[in-house]
C-alpha cells in the first residue's frame, strides 16, 4: 500500500511539472553536452527500490547530445547550437506588386529548442510567425563552383504544428555582383531551389534549377519530375525529417528523405521543360491551304432515298390490339372536390375570388382499374425510319490532319553538361507560411557523401535515437504500472499517443486512484473468519507436500523390506520336505482375509496417488 501511494505522489508531481513545462521555456544556452534524464527517472528509481527485484524493468537507454562537427571539407555547416543568429542576415526588402500591408519581409525568426524535444540542448532555426513574408540568408565559407565534384545539400525540417499552406525549401543564391543579402526577396537570382512545399492537398518536394541559355543568356527554370512516393506523412506526422539532394557531375541526381531515395533521374532527360530545345520547330508562318481536305469520311454523293422511305411516319402509334379493362369507370373523374373541406372564415370573395374545395383522388377509383376517358396505350411504330441520310463513304481526297511544316530551330543549342550551373555563394530561406513554428536545423553543403552522412548521424540520427529511447521508456512505464491499471494497457497506450500529456496524465492519475485493482482482504478481515491468510495457506500447502513425500518414501522402504524377507524365506524352504510345504499352505489358508487385503493395499502398485 505504501508503494502504491508513493507511485501516486510521484506521478502527480510529474504531471504538475509537465503542465508547467509547456508554459516556461527551458534555458539551456551554453550546454554542449546534455543527458536525457528527467524527474520521471528519479520517481521510478524510488519506486523500484521499494519493490521486489522481480518487477524491476530493464534500464532505460540514454541518448547524449553533442553539437555536430563536420568530418571533412564543407562550404556551409550550421547547427544553431550556439543559440544565436550570428552569421545570418534578416531581409529588409519589400515584395513588388504587393499591398504595402503584407509586402514587408517582417516575419520573425528565432533560435529555439524544438517543442516536445527528446534531446535538450539541440537548438534550431524557427519560423515563428504566420501569414507573413520571411526571408533570412547566410554566406558560404566560399562560393561553390560546379566542376568535377558532386554537390550535396542537406538539412532537417519539422512541421511542429503541421502545415496548412506554406513551404520549407531553401534557395542557393547565385554569385552575382548585385547580390545583397540585406535585400533578399523573391526575385533574387538563385541557382537551385530544394525542399518541401504544401498547399491544400498538394504535397511537393521541389528540385528546381535555373539554366542559362548559352545563345540568349536568359535563365529558365527546370523542374524535376514529381516523386512517385507518397509525401503526405512527412508533412503531417510532426517528426523531424532529413532532406538531402545529391547532384553529380554526370548529370544524375538523387533526392532522399530520411536517407531513403524518393526521386532520382538525369538533368538531360527528367526535367520539365527539357534543358535542350528541339532541333526543329513548326514554321510559325506556314498556313493551311484552302483546298486542304481533312475529312476521312464523306456522304455518298450517288446515294438516293428509297421510294418507300416515309419521313413523316410517327415514332409512336396507338396499340390497335389493346382492350379497355373491365370495370373501367368512364364517367368518374380521377380527382374530385374534397367533401370535408370548408371555406375559411376570413375568405374574401371580392379579394380572393370564388372559393373552391381542394381536389383529392376519387375514392371510387381506388378499387377500379381506372377512371375517366380510356385511351389506347402507345407503342413503337414498326414503320418508323426517321429522316433519311445518305451513307458515309471513304473520302478519296482525304489528305490527313494538316500540320505546319518543320524548320530548323533558330534557338537550338545542345548543352550536354547542365550540371555546370551558375556558382552560388549564399543559402537563404524566403518563405510565406500560414502555419507557425516550422523548425529548421543542421544545414550542410559539401561534396563528399561520407561527410554528409556523418553530419546526419550526429544530428538527425541522435533525434531519431532519442525518440526511440523515449518509446522504450514509455514501454517500461507501462510494464511497471501494468498491475495497477484498471483497464487493458493498450487503452493507456492509445491515450498517451493521441491525447496531450497535460490532459492525459492527470486523467490517468484520477482513474488509477479511484479505480485501481481488486481490493485484497485486510488482516482484520481474515481474523473474523476461519479462512487462512494467503501466506499461511501457501505454507500449509508446502508442509502437506513435504509430509506426503516422506510418507511415500517410508511406505516404499517397508514394501522393499517385505519383498526381501519373502525372498530369503523362499530360499530357505527350497530343501524342505513336502510335508513342510503342506503345513505352510495350511498356515496360509488360516490367515484372516483382512491381512491379505492389508498386504494388497500396502503394495506400491495398488496405492492411489496422493493429492497435494
Amino acid at each position: 500500500m505504501e508503494l502504491k501511494w508513493l507511485l501516486y505522489v510521484t506521478l502527480l508531481a510529474l504531471g504538475t511539472l509537465a503542465v508547467q513545462a509547456h508554459d516556461v521555456d527551458d534555458d539551456n544556452d551554453g550546454d554542449d553536452v546534455v543527458d536525457i534524464e528527467d524527474d520521471l527517472d528519479d520517481g521510478i528509481e524510488e519506486a523500484e527500490e521499494s519493490k521486489p527485484e522481480t518487477s524491476t524493468p530493464p534500464p532505460t537507454p540514454k541518448v547524449t547530445y553533442k553539437a555536430p562537427v563536420p568530418t571533412g571539407e564543407v562550404y556551409f555547416a550550421e547547427s544553431f547550437d550556439k543559440g544565436t543568429l550570428d552569421g545570418w542576415i534578416l531581409s529588409r526588402a519589400k515584395k513588388d506588386d504587393t499591398d504595402d500591408e503584407i509586402a514587408k519581409y517582417d516575419g520573425k525568426w528565432e533560435v529555439q529548442d524544438m517543442k516536445d524535444t527528446k534531446l535538450p540542448g539541440d537548438k534550431g532555426l524557427v519560423l515563428v510567425t504566420r501569414a507573413k513574408h520571411h526571408a533570412i540568408s547566410s554566406k558560404l565559407s566560399k562560393p561553390f563552383v560546379f566542376d568535377t565534384k558532386p554537390l550535396i545539400i542537406q538539412y532537417e525540417v519539422n512541421f511542429q504544428n503541421g502545415i496548412e499552406c506554406g513551404g520549407a525549401y531553401v534557395k542557393l543564391l547565385s554569385k552575382t555582383p548585385e547580390l545583397n543579402l540585406d535585400q533578399f526577396h523573391d526575385k533574387t537570382p538563385y541557382t537551385i531551389m530544394f525542399g518541401p512545399d504544401k498547399c491544400g492537398e498538394d504535397y511537393k518536394l521541389h528540385f528546381i534549377f535555373r539554366h542559362k541559355n548559352p545563345k540568349t543568356g536568359k535563365y529558365e527554370e527546370k523542374h524535376a519530375k514529381r516523386p512517385e512516393a507518397d509525401l503526405k506523412t512527412y508533412f503531417t506526422d510532426k517528426k523531424t525529417h532529413l532532406y538531402t539532394l545529391v547532384l553529380n557531375p554526370d548529370n544524375s541526381f538523387e533526392i532522399l528523405v530520411d536517407q531513403t531515395v524518393v526521386n532520382s533521374g538525369n538533368l538531360l532527360n527528367d526535367m520539365s521543360p527539357p534543358v535542350n530545345p528541339p532541333r526543329e520547330i513548326e514554321d510559325p508562318n506556314d498556313q493551311k491551304p484552302e483546298d486542304w481536305d481533312e475529312r476521312p469520311k464523306i456522304p455518298d454523293p450517288d446515294a438516293v432515298k428509297p421510294d418507300d422511305w416515309d419521313e413523316d411516319a410517327p415514332a409512336k402509334i396507338a396499340d390497335e390490339n389493346a382492350v379497355k379493362p373491365e370495370g373501367w369507370l368512364d364517367d368518374e373523374p380521377e380527382y374530385v372536390a374534397d367533401p370535408d373541406a370548408e371555406k375559411p372564415e376570413d375568405w374574401d370573395e371580392d379579394m380572393d375570388g370564388e372559393w373552391e374545395a381542394p381536389q383529392i383522388a376519387n375514392p371510387k377509383c381506388e378499387t377500379a382499374p381506372g377512371c375517366g376517358t380510356w385511351q389506347r396505350p402507345m407503342i413503337d411504330n414498326p414503320n418508323y425510319k426517321g429522316k433519311w441520310k445518305p451513307p458515309m463513304i471513304d473520302n478519296v481526297n482525304y489528305q490527313g490532319i494538316w500540320k505546319p511544316r518543320k524548320i530548323p530551330n533558330p534557338d537550338f543549342f545542345e548543352d550536354l553538361q547542365p550540371f555546370k550551373m551558375t556558382p552560388f555563394s549564399a543559402v537563404g530561406l524566403e518563405l510565406w507560411s500560414m502555419t507557425s513554428d516550422i523548425f529548421f536545423d543542421n544545414f550542410i553543403i559539401c561534396t563528399e557523401r561520407a561527410v554528409a552522412d556523418d553530419w546526419a548521424s550526429d544530428g538527425w540520427g541522435l533525434k531519431k535515437a532519442a525518440d526511440g529511447a523515449a518509446e522504450v521508456r514509455n514501454k517500461d512505464l507501462i510494464v511497471c504500472f501494468g498491475a495497477l491499471l484498471p483497464f487493458p494497457p493498450t487503452v493507456f497506450i492509445n491515450i498517451y499517443l493521441y491525447v496531450p500529456s497535460t490532459v492525459a496524465l492527470p486523467v490517468f492519475l484520477v482513474v488509477l486512484f479511484c479505480c485501481s485493482g481488486k481490493k485484497q482482504p485486510s488482516v482484520a478481515e481474515y481474523k473474523k473468519t476461519d479462512a487462512p491468510q494467503p501466506d499461511v495457506m501457501d505454507e500449509e500447502k508446502e508442509e502437506e507436500k513435504d509430509k506426503g513425500g516422506k510418507e511415500e518414501e517410508e511406505e516404499e522402504e517397508e514394501a522393499n523390506e517385505e519383498k526381501l524377507e519373502e525372498k530369503q524365506k523362499s530360499d530357505a524352504d527350497i530343501g524342505s520336505a513336502s510335508q513342510e510345504e503342506e503345513e505352510e499352505e495350511e498356515e496360509e489358508d488360516r490367515k484372516p482375509a483382512s491381512e491379505e487385503e492389508e498386504t494388497v493395499n500396502r503394495s506400491p502398485r495398488n496405492r492411489k496417488p496422493r493429492k497435494d
